[in-house]
């Protein structure tokens, strides 16, 4: 365990970490540069926002995005996904009009998502996956 990654809080000592991937509506391509250098923006945001934090994220083939996700115990993981897609769904649809014209029915996201706990000994290795995942 490397005590460097633990958190500290008033009742816990903790260090909760998730991979989470999720794809937008019908897999389009409709995370262009633009629209993914905002969403990178709004999701930090969240995270700041909802007590959560978000230490590497890509979005990759510009139909869905790996996000590194930590936080305390009291917060579900399930939380930081819905809390993520969302509002970050709701900011592009407002900011990207054009969304809409590619995305019929108001959803940006797809229902599901994919999440896996990390422990601290693969903590490195997925930040490094995610890293690796840019576009090329």
């Amino acid at each position: 365990m490397n005590k460097d990654n633990l958190k500290h809080c008033r009742t816990c000592v903790y260090n909760c970490n998730y991979h989470i991937v999720f794809s937008t509506k019908y897999r389009k391509k409709v995370l262009t540069r633009e629209v993914e250098e905002y969403l990178k923006d709004v999701i930090m945001e969240i995270a700041k926002e909802k007590g959560f934090e978000v230490s590497a994220m890509e979005v990759v083939e510009e139909d869905h995005i790996h996000i590194f996700a930590s936080g305390h115990p009291k917060i579900s993981p399930c939380y930081m996904v819905k809390m993520i897609k969302g509002i970050s769904g709701r900011k592009l649809f407002m900011k990207f009009p054009g969304l809409k014209n590619k995305l019929w029915g108001g959803h940006l996201w797809n229902p599901s998502y994919y999440i896996e706990t990390i422990g601290s000994i693969s903590e490195e290795v997925i930040k490094r996956y995610i890293e690796k995942q840019v576009r090329k």
